[in-house]
């Protein structure tokens, strides 16, 4: 006999909301501040931004909705793996930018630093999702 594993602590969907909704809306307000992490080669950065943050926002809402929580688990894990490649991107820009002295150390060291700070986040919403 399978058990679902047990629901992660409320505790943490509040970290996730409030870091979901600060993005997301800072995705809105400042749309430039985020271009750097969308590919060279895609179309239409700034709508890629703008969307990002709106679906930041609605994984929020899904999440702080108890009915809605484990969809919003679920989202959220999505969105986190969709703009991993993106982070991945801007931290590579930020190598070869800062190896031609055109980037600072504290650039790079934040967008190494937010690398492996998302596979905890992609864990806890995965475990959201598959709770009963």
């Amino acid at each position: 006999m399978t058990s679902q594993p047990r629901a992660p602590r409320l505790r943490w969907a509040w970290v996730v909301v409030l870091l979901f909704t600060a993005s997301g809306v800072l995705h809105l307000v400042r749309p430039a501040a985020f271009e750097a992490q969308v590919p060279d080669f895609l179309p239409a950065q700034t709508l890629l931004v703008v969307v990002s943050g709106v679906l930041e926002l609605a994984c929020a809402v899904l999440l702080v909705v108890p009915r809605t929580r484990r969809l919003g688990g679920l989202a959220a894990a999505l969105l986190l793996v969709a703009i991993f490649p993106g982070n991945l991107w801007q931290t590579v820009e930020a190598w070869q930018d800062h190896r031609a002295g055109e980037a600072s150390t504290g650039y790079l060291v934040g967008t190494l630093v937010r690398l492996p700070l998302q596979v905890p986040l992609v864990w806890w919403n995965w475990r959201v999702w598959r709770s009963r």
